[in-house]
């Protein structure tokens, strides 16, 4: 399929933890006139298989390599990238993924049908159409966020994280900031970083973005639509632009 002249936002998986009656794990697809990325690589990138423009070049960004965010590469060989893909990941994590990519977890990588490379994130890497920033994020394994920088836009990509300076910094200014909200409002646990709805809401109002979108919504402290509704409202009495991600939604700009 042909991506628009614009940028489109394709919320393939919105779920954290495991797919559910609510969505698929985490996957997001930037489709820009000249590439076609993906943040984060849960179930939700198997939903990919018609959206893709197999001509452009193919980017896989994946934050960590928690299984919720790393699953959908099993489904790597069956997406059509005839102009190759790389998979873009926190340096500390390569091996792992090369480990993923290998039996016997998945089909390896020389059985791939188009090529792959893999390569660890720097703090600035140039991608066709525009550039990429990496920070590190808080979490329980090196876990990194992204920024990319178009043209005319800037999309912002923080998940999975606990409050922090660097996720700030990546949506400094953001046409879209993209976080999780894996925890219930007033929800927080130190041990195991995330955002709730109000701590999304701050750092978007820090970052001074323009919109946010929570998405990631822990599978089983969210096991209804009603509930992110409910987490986007008490999102909005802090930051007014708000939208809550459900499997399936689109954003062109």
């Amino acid at each position: 399929m042909k991506s628009p002249g614009r940028c489109e936002l394709i919320f393939l998986g919105t779920n954290g933890w495991y797919d559910s009656a609510t969505g698929s794990t985490i996957c997001t697809m930037l489709r820009t006139p000249q590439a076609v990325i993906f943040l984060d690589a849960g179930f939700g990138l198997a939903k990919a298989v018609r959206l893709i423009d197999p001509d452009k070049p193919a980017f896989i960004f994946l934050s960590h390599m928690h299984l919720d965010h790393s699953v959908g590469l099993h489904a790597l060989a069956m997406l059509p990238f005839r102009a190759g893909v790389t998979l873009v990941a926190p340096p500390a994590l390569v091996h792992d993924v090369k480990r993923f990519l290998s039996q016997p977890l998945t089909m390896p990588i020389k059985r791939i049908p188009f090529g792959v490379t893999i390569k660890a994130a720097p703090l600035r890497l140039r991608i066709p159409g525009g550039a990429v920033v990496s920070r590190e994020l808080v979490h329980t394994s090196p876990c990194y966020g992204y920024r990319f920088e178009f043209k005319n836009v800037t999309v912002a990509y923080c998940t999975d994280t606990g409050p922090c300076e660097n996720a700030a910094l990546l949506g400094r200014g953001a046409d879209v900031l993209i976080t999780e909200c894996a925890l219930r409002s007033g929800q927080q646990d130190d041990g195991w970083p995330h955002l709730n709805p109000e701590a999304a809401a701050r750092l978007a109002q820090q970052a001074g973005a323009r919109k946010l979108v929570l998405t990631h919504f822990d599978a089983y402290n969210y096991q209804t639509l009603a509930q992110r509704r409910s987490a986007r409202m008490s999102a909005r009495r802090i930051f007014p632009n708000v939208v809550a991600a459900v499997d399936g939604l689109k954003i062109t700009f």
